[in-house]
């Protein structure tokens, strides 16, 4: 499998990110070594968590990193995973916060939770939007300089924020963020495309999208208010069973039926298909989920397929 670099670092990683907010919540600790192993055998390198996963479980978070920090140790395998964790979301405990004291304090407890001296990309995970930004980048100058953080990242930061960060770096000689972690997908495309996508390209970022399948619509298994009650996650793809969803799922079919394939993997392709994208972030809980995302960089989408897709969810 070709790698993709990350863009202004010496990272490579294969082109898919598993997303580790399952750990601790969907899957239990046995139930994710095992979904970790089966990724990592089939070739895949790219682990993304955040301090606060998953907190709506416990209050606090922590159970992601714990349990990939365990399974990091019992395989031995540190060097081989290129990792990203965040900082900065609310939990019960705190708000919003991307001040130096607390990332100093929250980038220890990560280290620790993950049993590991070094984080490969370091994200704020979401903006408290009063923190000065060279304060939130002076502190990962400290943390980079220390060792403790290679390269830093953005989430949901603003449009605004976010050049007002790259203003900041230039003037004060701070660290840059080198990716962008937005929400887009074929179902959330118009954020991404209108206010990020001229930013990426002006600053050079790579783009590691969450939310890939939108929370699982687009694999197809929700077509009907009766199939909400499928999973955990039903009542959060009610809002996408609308004519534009279903025009959507119709193309899907379409696609994924050409190249005998699913519409998970369809989707994911589209996506990879976007020069502006190193590697969508998607969860699996099973083998079979696990499949629809190992299939995804394999499949080339042809320029009719693509044209078929941004119609259909434009």
């Amino acid at each position: 499998m070709e790698k993709r670099k990350i863009k202004n670092t010496d990272l490579s990683v294969a082109p898919v990110n598993f997303g580790g907010n399952v750990f601790g919540w969907t899957l239990d600790e046995k139930q994710s070594f095992d979904i970790l192993d089966q990724f990592t055998e089939a070739g895949f390198d790219f682990i993304d968590t955040a301090d606060v996963y998953s907190w709506w479980v416990n209050g606090i978070g922590g159970q992601s990193e714990e349990i990939i920090g365990k399974w990091m140790k019992t395989r031995s395998n540190r060097q081989n995973i290129v990792l990203a964790t965040k900082v900065g979301a609310q939990t019960k405990e705190h708000g919003l916060d991307t001040s130096k004291k607390h990332i100093l304090k929250s980038v220890d407890e990560s280290l620790q939770r993950l049993q590991t001296d070094y984080i490969d990309l370091y994200y704020t995970h979401y903006d408290d939007n009063t923190t000065p930004v060279e304060e939130t980048l002076s502190a990962y100058d400290e943390i980079i300089k220390a060792g403790k953080v290679k390269y830093i990242a953005a989430s949901n930061l603003s449009p605004e924020r976010l050049r007002e960060s790259f203003e900041a770096s230039e003037k004060y000689n701070l660290p840059k963020y080198v990716a962008l972690q937005p929400h887009y997908n074929l179902m959330e495309r118009e954020g991404f495309e209108k206010n990020y996508s001229p930013l990426v390209q002006e600053f050079d970022l790579s783009v590691f999208p969450y939310w890939s399948l939108a929370a699982g619509f687009l694999t197809g298994k929700y077509r009907t208010e009766e199939d909400l009650s499928k999973s955990q996650r039903g009542d959060g793809v009610r809002k996408y069973l609308n004519p534009k969803g279903l025009q959507v799922l119709q193309a899907l079919d379409q696609v994924s039926e050409k190249h005998q394939t699913t519409q998970g993997t369809a989707a994911l392709a589209w996506l990879l298909a976007n020069p502006l994208i190193t590697a969508p972030i998607v969860s699996a809980t099973s083998a079979s989920q696990l499949d629809t995302l190992f299939k995804a960089p394999k499949l080339v989408l042809d320029q009719e397929d693509i044209e078929l897709l941004n119609e259909a969810s434009k």
